[in-house]
């Protein structure tokens, strides 16, 4: 089987040792069994809260050019943290009849999409609510020392 790999880190406090790492692992994988990794695709700081990201749109475009039969990524969370993303992402792939693997879920079904996204999901709006709690501290009344 012809196979791609995906990687993505999401901050430019990360590095691109995450995607080699990434990378090191999903070809592994691949070699494990037995799938010839034909490209690396990766996405280096951009969130994988948003689908407007190069490398995921080319990634998206090589599917129906049918330029591979399986998709290999260390987890579902590096191809979306969106859960209507990555609904979308799977049945586009089941659509081109790409099956989608990762190192962390192996062979991804609906019930990794509903459950990983929704997780993902949860972990956005966590992280966003302590950025704007983290944006106001140390102002207002809360943030004042009281002796």
């Amino acid at each position: 089987m012809r196979a791609v790999i995906y990687a993505r880190y999401s901050t430019e406090l990360q590095r691109d040792a995450s995607i080699e790492d990434q990378v090191r692992i999903c070809r592994r994988l691949a070699e494990d069994r037995g799938w010839v990794v034909n490209e690396v695709i990766a996405d280096r700081g951009v969130s994988g809260a948003s689908h407007l990201r190069a490398g995921y749109q080319r990634l998206l475009e090589e599917a129906r050019r049918q330029r591979f039969d399986v998709v290999v990524a260390e987890s579902l969370d590096r191809i979306s943290r969106d859960q209507e993303h990555i609904a979308a992402f799977h049945k586009a792939m089941r659509f081109q009849s790409i099956s989608v693997v990762t190192v962390a879920e192996g062979l991804i079904s609906e019930l990794h999409v509903g459950l990983k996204g929704t997780m993902s999901a949860l972990y956005l709006k966590d992280l966003a609510q302590k950025t704007h709690r983290g944006s106001k501290a140390g102002s207002g009344p809360a943030s004042r020392r009281v002796v």
